[in-house]
């Protein structure tokens, strides 16, 4: 057990801005190549005097929301921080992970949305389905997400026993 405990406890808050900064790095990562994308297929459609989808705009902020997610699991794992920073290599851990997790989704997101994009400002046709491709993606960071938020909240469960036991 670490001697200083708020040395454990910040450091299992490292964890959680760890996960924030590598989630909001894969946002930024594919909602850039997802605006690229878009920007070229407006281009594609104003040269063409073709009306450009607006729906577009969608495609761009597909890979925003995994943001949130990290987030929301920084919220989660700083919390547990607070309770039980005596473990907080599994918080780091988590967090770290959880947020390349998070941000290779979004990175990943945004290269299929920039696909999409050059899809419906071609054809004008698709959306629906290109939007369903991208909730796919999207359902990796949830999961993330979620069973990040079980292993957390694990770590928290097994320090209150520790510390009934004790």
């Amino acid at each position: 057990m670490m001697e200083n405990p708020e040395l454990a406890t910040a450091l299992g808050m490292a964890g959680g801005f760890a996960c924030l900064a590598f989630s909001a790095a894969g946002s930024a990562m594919g909602a850039g190549v997802a605006a690229m994308s878009s920007i070229g297929a407006w281009k594609k459609c104003y040269a063409q005097n073709k009306a450009a989808p607006f729906l577009l705009l969608a495609f761009m902020g597909a890979p925003l929301t995994q943001t949130f997610y990290g987030l929301i699991l920084m919220g989660s794992i700083n919390e547990a921080a607070a309770k039980a920073g005596a473990l907080f290599p599994a918080l780091l851990s988590a967090g770290i992970l959880g947020g390349i997790a998070m941000g290779i989704s979004a990175w990943m997101q945004g290269k299929a949305a920039a696909g999409a994009a050059d899809s419906l400002a071609e054809t004008g046709k698709g959306f629906a389905n290109d939007m369903i491709a991208l909730g796919i993606i999207e359902t990796v960071a949830l999961f993330v997400m979620v069973f990040s938020m079980m292993a957390v909240g694990t770590v928290v469960d097994m320090i209150a026993k520790v510390a009934a036991g004790a």
